[in-house]
């Protein structure tokens, strides 16, 4: 494994840990199409919630990293988990990122635009 697909994988598991603190239950973890992919897909209460997951040295690198054709391919990627999960077509969607930087907590940004 390279050393940054670790640090990927690494981050993604903080970004769970988070969440499963705050008491979101893990639905998806790493949810792929081939026009697509979700770090997370994650549920509290009425409330699916989507997330893209950066770690890097910086909140900045972090900022970055998420580019406007990466959250239409998180939007579309996301219409297809619904699709194929219509038990979840009642709840309120989020889409949200967390940020996980050296030395620093993991910041959870809820209902980024999209």
């Amino acid at each position: 494994m390279r050393k940054t697909e670790f640090r990927g994988y690494f981050g993604e598991f903080v970004a769970m840990l988070l969440l499963l603190c705050k008491g979101y239950r893990i639905l998806k973890h790493r949810y792929k199409l081939s026009g697509g992919e979700i770090d997370i897909v994650a549920k509290r209460g009425n409330k699916i919630s989507f997330i893209e997951v950066k770690t890097r040295k910086s909140e900045e690198k972090c900022q970055i990293a998420i580019t406007p054709r990466q959250l239409r391919r998180i939007r579309n990627t996301s219409q297809f988990f619904l699709k194929n999960n219509p038990k979840y077509l009642h709840c309120d969607l989020s889409y949200d990122v967390i940020f996980v930087v050296d030395w620093h907590l993991p910041q959870h940004i809820e209902n980024i635009s999209i």
